[in-house]
């Protein structure tokens, strides 16, 4: 397969205007891929998912060489909530139904590796993204408690016993509002800077001897025989072994897997530091939360005590006109103590939403990998994915085709109508989340 078109995104590459950008760490600026290149593994995109899976090859002993578009964690890899929450979009329960019972309890033991992998590689590495602990599902329904008892009764039956149901009253333990009925503190999740754990991890990657090309990205894709290739403007990579990790932005360039996917933006805001004093009294246990309703909101407080407060979904990708608005609304009903509050920073990035909600992982041919379709869940899901992958090009494939035969399931409409179906059943739910149905 051999495919020539433009990436969407050429010509950009600066990280958008968010917090995190504001306070990232100090990170070289690699070159842009001139001429003509050879490696054991080439990995198209340095997001978590890519990241993660140069990184164990490295350990593994592999030459490897990551290819980025625009700047490392760029994408949603340094946009997101920075939450560190287990589980797939998809709950166990669905993954029982639709897949079997074998699945699921493949499924519930690897649930909460993505964030012990995280953790692991800060303290091997020594990344300094702001790591804390605890995070907090919310219900703001007795409907919403219900759904939370049921998912809490089932992680047990699985063997996973880190989570644990909170009344309103201990929920103000937590976060200090007057709006939810109660919720599940899950402590193995937690919350850190995302892109700083991005550009740790890159760190690492070149400490181990990896090569990383940024403001590079790929026009097209060879991936018949036996030596898989990629080009930009102005170079190429010829390889043993391609993985693409493109997810939310890999665009066109390679259409097998563009339609598996649709994009989709959600929305965060930075208010000014509070002070730890205000931050304690809002969010006493400084965990992060996110609701349980369809489209959801999610915030914890950052470093500095920032509030980072996220929500707000748009399909297809596209950024609202107005973020600060948008968002506002929300987090006055969480906060109203805050109305008028200064709003330092608002961005968007996309993340990319199978109709599943299911994770997609596969290969073209026999020498390209794959992994997308997080739908949501990235932070954790792309740190364990990165592991499969490497798992399964060091010759352990066991894990891997276990996702690897899931059946991905088109959005109905086809191309076309994808988003405006979407948009309809999002309109359905968050109609029964205001009901309580």
């Amino acid at each position: 397969m051999t495919t020539m078109t433009k990436h969407p995104y050429a010509g950009t590459g600066a990280h958008t205007g968010s917090y995190y950008a504001a306070s990232a760490n100090p990170a070289p600026l690699r070159p842009a891929l001139q001429g003509i290149h050879e490696t054991d593994i080439c990995v198209v995109g340095a997001g978590y998912s890519g990241l993660s899976t140069a990184l164990h090859l490295l350990e593994k002993g592999y030459k490897v060489t990551v290819i980025e578009g625009a700047r490392i964690g760029w994408g949603a890899s340094g946009r997101n909530g920075g939450q560190i929450v287990n589980g797939l979009n998809a709950s166990l329960d669905t993954i029982e139904r639709r897949y079997g019972k074998d699945t699921s309890t493949f499924v519930a033991g690897l649930v909460t590796e993505g964030g012990d992998i995280i953790r692991e590689r800060i303290a091997t590495y020594d990344i300094k993204c702001d790591l804390k602990h605890g995070n907090v599902f919310a219900g703001l329904t007795a409907k919403h408690v219900r759904e939370l008892e049921d998912r809490w009764k089932l992680w047990r039956s699985y063997g996973i016993e880190s989570q644990e149901m909170l009344s309103a009253e201990q929920m103000r333990e937590h976060v200090n509002s007057d709006i939810y009925a109660g919720g599940m503190i899950d402590h193995k999740g937690g919350h850190i800077h995302p892109l700083n754990l991005a550009l740790g991890e890159a760190a690492a990657i070149e400490k181990l001897g990896g090569t990383i090309f940024e403001m590079s990205p790929v026009t097209s894709v060879e991936t018949e025989g036996p030596r898989p290739s990629v080009k930009t403007a102005s170079g190429k990579i010829v390889c043993k072994t391609l993985v693409l990790c493109g997810n939310a932005y890999l665009g066109h360039v390679v259409p097998t897997l563009e339609w598996r996917v649709m994009p989709v933006s959600t929305q965060v805001m930075a208010t000014k530091p509070l002070g730890d004093k205000l931050a304690r009294e809002l969010m006493p246990s400084d965990v992060c939360i996110e609701d349980v309703r369809y489209i959801l909101d999610y915030y914890r407080f950052s470093a500095d005590n920032r509030l980072l407060f996220g929500g707000g979904t748009v399909y297809g990708g596209a950024d609202p006109k107005d973020i600060k608005a948008k968002l506002w609304k929300n987090l006055n009903k969480v906060f109203p103590q805050l109305a008028g509050t200064e709003i330092d920073y608002a961005w968007s990035g996309n993340f990319a939403l199978s109709f599943s909600r299911v994770p997609q992982m596969g290969r073209i041919g026999q020498n390209t990998y794959f992994a997308h379709g997080y739908s949501g869940h990235g932070v954790t899901g792309s740190h364990t994915f990165g592991r499969i992958l490497s798992e399964a090009i060091n010759g352990d494939l066991t894990r891997f085709d276990t996702f690897a035969k899931l059946p991905w399931i088109p959005f109905p409409g086809g191309r076309m109508f994808r988003v405006p179906y979407s948009v309809i059943g999002s309109w359905w739910y968050a109609a029964r989340d205001r009901l309580g149905i």
